[in-house]
């Protein structure tokens, strides 16, 4: 699942994440939208990737309400705000990468984090 509110953006992930061998079942374009959708899920998803700063209700406070919902629920900052780096992992974030980067740096850890071998 992704969780951007920056269309080109989404894009991006959807054309890497699919490449790379990855199945999106979700797009939220702000934080509200990411906690219905997790919340509507029959199969839950096994990675978010989640944007920091979004319209409604930013990343933190979505991230801490997905894992109220399901706490292994795996969750992958990404921002290019590195301040909130340390907020993100404390509010249960898995890991965090700063934008922009490298793209076989992202599938690399979004692999490393489902425990698949890269």
């Amino acid at each position: 699942m992704i969780a951007e509110d920056e269309l080109s953006i989404q894009r991006i992930y959807k054309i890497l994440l699919t490449s790379s061998g990855f199945e999106i079942i979700g797009m939220a374009k702000n934080g509200e939208e990411a906690v219905n959708m997790y919340k509507s899920f029959l199969k839950k998803p096994d990675i978010i990737i989640m944007d920091h700063r979004m319209p409604v209700k930013d990343s933190i406070e979505a991230t801490r309400e997905i894992l109220q919902i399901d706490k292994i629920a795996k969750i992958i900052f990404a921002s290019a705000d590195i301040t909130v780096e340390k907020l993100a992992i404390s509010s249960g974030a898995l890991s965090f990468k700063i934008k922009p980067f490298d793209n076989e740096c992202l599938i690399n850890n979004i692999k490393k984090t489902l425990g698949i071998k890269p």
